[in-house]
């Protein structure tokens, strides 16, 4: 698909400069550097100028809520790569900070409109939710922005490790953990997550689950097994939430989603038969929506159907449906 990775996130060209992770004496000069900059993180929330909230804020490496403030799950700053000087970019999780006499009621909500201003930050620099302003930010600024919640959220949930249960230890610049007691190394994952525009005719499959909001519909997804091909999980899926049998599949476009940690693969397939039969447990409804239609929901004007989310590949996979541009 020659427009796949216009998708959000899609990627930007970052020099990660992977080979700079286990150097100490590279990193100590680039953390050393006046022109090094981090991004807070807190509770998974990024650091936004306020005025737009379309574009990153970042804080000198020095700081001292990156030397000395309140720590979440990762005890040091995580290297991001290179800006196109040549700069290094970190990014700094302080969820220790409490945020007090803040509203916090939504923070982790599947929608979370809130904005938290830390005292010691700079008027107009807020905390805001990734989904809520994802499809704001340039290229750049969404895949520093995946990269630096996908990697401290992973810190958040695997302190441990794995084989022998003993605290780990963040090394490789934060991109990897290391077990002190068994030797036992860990690196941050990613679940991979097929995602699929199910067509027969001029028709497309969509479903909600259980929970969404009334009226939001999207394209099936679901993870893809061990042992198991994309093609393979595509076919599974789409069985057994919506029981359609799919034929041939093929490949579109992938999306990192750092929700927490998923890289989604777009696919399309061709639906064998329109009988639809949900498995309740995964879907509340499952519906065939015709090109017209659908043309009716992305314009708003549709009584019952939402659009899929802004910024998520489903609207992407979608809006190149509908504009014949799948090529």
């Amino acid at each position: 698909m020659k427009r796949a990775e216009q998708v959000t996130f899609g990627g930007s060209g970052l020099n990660r400069a992977a080979h700079l992770r286990g150097d100490a004496a590279v990193m100590a000069q680039a953390t050393a550097h006046p022109s090094a900059r981090c991004l807070l993180v807190w509770r998974g929330k990024l650091l936004l100028h306020a005025d737009g909230l379309d574009r990153l804020a970042w804080v000198p490496i020095d700081h001292p809520l990156v030397t000395d403030g309140p720590g979440g799950e990762s005890d040091i700053p995580i290297f991001l790569g290179l800006d196109d000087t040549g700069a290094a970019l970190f990014a700094h999780d302080i969820s220790g900070w409490t945020a007090k006499g803040l509203d916090t009621s939504t923070v982790g909500a599947f929608v979370d409109k809130s904005e938290q201003q830390h005292p010691d930050l700079p008027e107009g620099q807020v905390f805001a939710e990734l989904r809520r302003v994802m499809t704001r930010l340039s290229p750049r600024d969404a895949e520093l922005a995946a990269t630096a919640k996908a990697v401290i959220g992973w810190h958040s949930t695997h302190k441990f490790c794995a084989r022998c249960g003993a605290a780990s230890d963040m090394v490789q610049s934060g991109w990897q953990r290391s077990c002190p007691a068994c030797g036992g190394q860990h690196f941050p994952r990613t679940d991979p997550v097929v995602i699929m525009l199910i067509t027969h005719g001029n028709d497309v499959l969509m479903g909600r689950s259980p929970g969404w909001p009334e009226g939001m519909y999207s394209l099936l997804a679901g993870f893809v097994e061990p042992g198991e091909t994309l093609e393979a999980a595509v076919r599974r899926e789409v069985l057994e939430e919506a029981g359609i049998p799919v034929g041939r599949v093929g490949y579109l476009a992938s999306q990192p989603w750092p929700f927490p940690a998923s890289l989604m693969f777009g696919c399309e397939g061709e639906a064998l038969a329109r009988d639809i039969k949900i498995d309740p447990v995964e879907l509340a409804d499952a519906i065939w929506v015709g090109r017209s239609e659908m043309m009716q929901v992305f314009a708003g004007d549709h009584p019952t159907i939402l659009p899929a989310r802004k910024g998520a590949i489903a609207h992407f996979l979608l809006q190149n449906w509908l504009a014949d541009t799948l090529d």
